[in-house]
């Protein structure tokens, strides 16, 4: 099956795996995919994140989903803002606060995917892929 819309997928897999407080979940593999798991492992929304070989030649990203002490998923929205459909590219100055620096948007850029504040401390912007909160 082939998706049109792989990190949509991604954040959905995220999304439903909380809802049904799965320990962890599993994503076909990409260097976009890798890059969004070290984000949210490194702003605390997920524990870990491990690459594996499956039975097929695409590997896998197994994600390990962080909850608080009232079995509570840490991750409480996901958003796509950027779709397939409609690309969304912000500048700088454009790069928007989620929650009041609660969350993270995730950013496209021409030095890697990073956080909006990332991109903003170095100056640059890109596509606005997601909102994380």
């Amino acid at each position: 099956m082939t998706v049109s819309d792989p990190i949509g997928d991604m954040l959905t897999r995220i999304r439903n795996g909380l809802m049904a407080r799965h320990e962890s979940i599993t994503v076909p593999a990409s260097k976009t995919k890798v890059a969004i798991a070290e984000i949210l492992k490194q702003e605390g929304f997920i524990r870990d994140f491990s690459i594996l070989r499956g039975t097929t030649p695409q590997q896998i990203v197994r994600m390990q989903m962080a909850y608080r002490e009232g079995n509570s998923p840490v991750i409480n929205g996901l958003r796509r803002v950027s779709k397939p459909g409609l690309r969304v590219y912000v500048q700088r100055g454009e790069i928007p606060r989620i929650f009041g620096g609660l969350g993270i948007a995730v950013v496209s850029t021409s030095s890697g995917v990073m956080t909006g504040r990332e991109a903003w401390r170095k100056g640059i912007g890109g596509e606005l892929l997601a909102y994380v909160w």
